[in-house]
């Protein structure tokens, strides 16, 4: 069977998944990691009124004179919470706290530093300038502006932002939810005691984490043997209680690689092993209403296909808009890295941010068995198909490490 690009395996993946359209409201303060399922649009100006950005006085700007010291007379105190209904009047100054209202009839502050008080008198020195350190309504949002559109994945200053606008409550599309199985004879749970030719089963962890980071709902099927039936009951019971299953391991053309076969008997399969490297088998299909991501058996493995395919169409699902992939140009740093093959390969990297001298290196080995690759890195070093060299100082693409 030929091989997919990766590329084409990308766009494949996303394309297949189908968003969820449930709806449900929750508290602002559950919203973190959600995404809108209604945009945001604001009711008010944010700020709803003109208010000081710094301590100091009120002032008329036609008072003020140009080339040398004004004396006003203060005749009042406004300070955050608190307004003044009066109209500020010819050579009168108010003294105004950061955040308050701007009184009418003001349209310069003269901060605290630049001014002297002596009882109700303020001497103000020459060279302030008209609107200084007033900011006016819908400086920070305009009313009736889509503040953040349907499909947004909310952040903690999105939180804020939505606060700010009143809304003690959000729409948002309901958590997705991924059932997550490890097989393998040769796989058991850490903290149990290792039998001959054992290995403990770091990928079912791997994959929960980065569930979990994405902010989906795990349902954990354990670890699976290498058994067709229950291989079968298990992935059947996961298509039964979750949008998505995601399996490692069983995907490959061994004789014990029987996921592959497991899923041709109970779903389809939509495509089959990519052209790229780590991560050449896997499998993408459906099990009934579910859709299913089969990921390779080792470690580093797993991670890089969930990552570079799986999460962007998990992402799709939750209701976000498909998006492109982050890509940067920088300068390689490091021993050569040279490829034969004809897949994509993505080497695990680390960027060093350092002004003029920022760049990436290799984590070391990238053999997908040494998953201490994927724990030092922040980004994949991307090698196009075509056999190549990169050399010390050569430019790369890089995609940085999202989880």
């Amino acid at each position: 069977m030929e091989l997919m690009p990766f590329t084409q395996a990308r766009e494949r993946a996303i394309a297949r998944v189908v968003p969820i359209c449930e709806v449900e409201t929750i508290a602002l303060t559950a919203a973190l990691g959600r995404v809108l399922a209604t945009s945001i649009i604001a009711p008010e100006n944010v700020p709803n009124h003109d208010n000081t950005a710094m301590d100091g006085y009120a002032v008329r700007f036609q008072d003020l004179e140009k080339t040398s010291e004004t004396t006003l007379r203060i005749v009042g105190v406004v300070q955050a919470g608190s307004r003044m209904d009066e109209t500020l009047g010819a050579g009168e100054a108010v003294r105004i706290l950061t955040g308050a209202p701007i009184p009418d009839g003001c349209d310069c502050i003269v901060i605290q530093e630049n001014a002297t008080r002596d009882g109700d008198l303020l001497h103000v020195p020459a060279g302030e300038v008209q609107n200084r350190w007033i900011r006016r309504a819908g400086l920070d949002i305009t009313k009736g502006c889509e503040v953040f559109a349907k499909g947004h994945l909310l952040t903690p200053p999105d939180i804020g932002m939505i606060a700010s606008l009143g809304h003690a409550q959000v729409q948002v599309v309901r958590r997705l939810r991924v059932a997550v199985v490890s097989t393998g004879n040769e796989v058991t749970a850490p903290g149990a005691a290792l039998e001959a030719g054992q290995i403990y089963d770091s990928n079912r962890h791997s994959m929960m984490a980065v569930l979990h980071a994405l902010g989906v709902d795990v349902v954990d099927l354990g670890i699976i043997r290498d058994d067709k039936t229950s291989i079968a009951t298990a992935l059947q019971k996961g298509a039964d209680s979750a949008d998505v299953v995601l399996t490692s391991g069983g995907v490959s053309e061994g004789d014990y690689d029987l996921v592959k076969d497991v899923i041709n008997d109970i779903g389809t399969i939509d495509f089959w092993k990519v052209r790229m490297k780590p991560g050449k088998p896997q499998a993408h299909g459906t099990i009934g209403k579910a859709m299913f991501f089969g990921l390779p058996g080792n470690p580093v493995s797993v991670l890089a296909t969930f990552l570079l395919l799986v999460r962007p169409a998990l992402l799709v699902m939750m209701g976000c808009k498909p998006a492109p992939q982050k890509r940067m140009t920088l300068p390689y740093k490091g021993a050569p890295i040279t490829k034969g093959h004809d897949r994509m390969e993505f080497a695990r990297g680390t960027i060093t941010f350092a002004g003029a001298d920022t760049h990436v290196a290799s984590t070391g080995s990238q053999n997908s068995g040494v998953l201490t690759s994927m724990a030092k890195a922040n980004s994949f070093i991307v090698l196009d198909e075509a056999p190549c060299e990169i050399r010390d100082g050569d430019l790369v693409t890089v995609i940085p490490i999202e989880y």
